[in-house]
């Protein structure tokens, strides 16, 4: 079965959310290439808007994310994180977006994002563990 087959087969509210994700993925790695990211998170923001019920979980946006991060070229994890970091708090979850540093065995400097919500990381996980990294102090403006 092709893609486009799987895409339509999906329900209406996983199509919705899938394209969601992929336009806000594709916002995020577009403005990243363009922008400051303290612009960038504001401009992905948008006006706050009162709390809502959460309507979708944070289990089928990660899962969106995943998706779209293989049709967007070059979705590393911080255009990840702030997508979803978008997505969750229009969906009404409280997110905190990560960003941790680690050294290398040759002392290079690798830093990586993830997006928490509920204490539970929700995009961004890794095979090796989070634990790796030192986490950096929360960015200014983080939204929760």
């Amino acid at each position: 079965m092709g893609t486009v087959e799987r895409f339509v087969r999906l329900k209406a509210a996983d199509r919705s959310l899938l394209l969601r994700s992929v336009w806000w993925l594709s916002a995020a790695r577009l403005a990243l290439w363009l922008l400051p990211l303290g612009m960038v998170r504001r401009l992905l923001a948008g006006k706050l808007r009162p709390p809502v019920a959460p309507q979708v979980s944070t289990e089928r946006i990660a899962w969106a994310i995943s998706k779209a991060r293989r049709v967007v070229p070059r979705a590393t994890c911080l255009p990840q994180a702030l997508a979803a970091e978008a997505l969750l708090t229009r969906l009404g979850h409280a997110v905190e977006l990560r960003i941790g540093v680690m050294k290398t065995e040759h002392d290079a400097l690798v830093a990586h994002a993830w997006v928490e919500s509920g204490g539970h990381v929700v995009v961004g996980r890794l095979d090796e563990g989070l634990s790796r990294y030192t986490p950096l102090p929360p960015l200014p403006g983080a939204r929760s």
